[in-house]
């Protein structure tokens, strides 16, 4: 049996309809207790804030809870240099999403800000039900490798038979738009790569870019 071995490559886009917050909030303490209740301090005095703002406190959720044991290099009086125990340092990783709104980011930066506690934050923005995107990167991707089979077919005289084979690993694939936040004079600090600088104060005009994908998957026909 003669075959024809094409690579499909689909692509798709989506507009951004969901905001992500990511926080991290730590303490670090000799005592573990101590520790703790500094940490979850900090979560408490997010959640009122956010939940002051109107998000429910259902919706702010724990992605990660850490706790580490720290030492330090610690020199006698001998000079040698030994590790001393330092203390617990205990961390939470928190999530908030909600539909995507710049007034609705800027009332969450503004809660933040206002808070009692000094978070890492990270601000991304994806899409709801990505599951939809990737259906129709692969619905592309077949339908580019049957026309392009089909081509073949037409220029060498011979007709695509039935489809023998799929081969298609599947990928990771990043529903996060490129679009990124720096946040400057504010007080909770954020973590990004800088392609977006807004204040405090932006405003409604912040339109984030479009989820763009790619991936490919091989299908092999019979030829007639």
């Amino acid at each position: 049996m003669k075959t024809v071995t094409v690579k499909g490559v689909g692509r798709a886009s989506a507009a951004v309809d969901t905001v992500e917050l990511s926080f991290r909030v730590w303490a670090k303490n000799k005592s573990y207790d101590s520790a703790l209740e500094a940490a979850d301090k900090q979560v408490s005095a997010l959640e009122e804030a956010l939940t002051a703002a109107g998000f429910p406190a259902a919706d702010f959720q724990t992605a990660g809870f850490h706790v580490n044991t720290e030492y330090e290099s610690v020199c006698d009086d001998k000079g040698n240099y030994h590790s001393e125990f330092s203390g617990y340092t205990c961390s939470y990783d928190q999530l908030l999403r909600f539909d995507f709104d710049a007034a609705r980011l800027r009332e969450a930066l503004n809660a933040v800000a206002a808070s009692k506690a000094k978070p890492e934050l990270q601000v991304r923005f994806t899409l709801r039900e990505p599951e939809k995107l990737e259906t129709e990167l692969l619905r592309s991707a077949a339908e580019n490798a049957k026309a392009r089979a089909e081509v073949l077919c037409a220029a060498s005289g011979c007709r695509l038979g039935e489809l023998q084979k799929i081969d298609y690993n599947l990928n990771h694939l990043n529903f996060h738009s490129e679009t990124v936040m720096e946040m400057e004079d504010c007080a909770a600090p954020l973590m990004a790569n800088g392609a977006m600088k807004a204040r405090r104060s932006f405003g409604s005009a912040l339109r984030p870019q479009d989820i763009d994908l790619r991936d490919t998957a091989v299908f092999v026909w019979e030829i007639l």
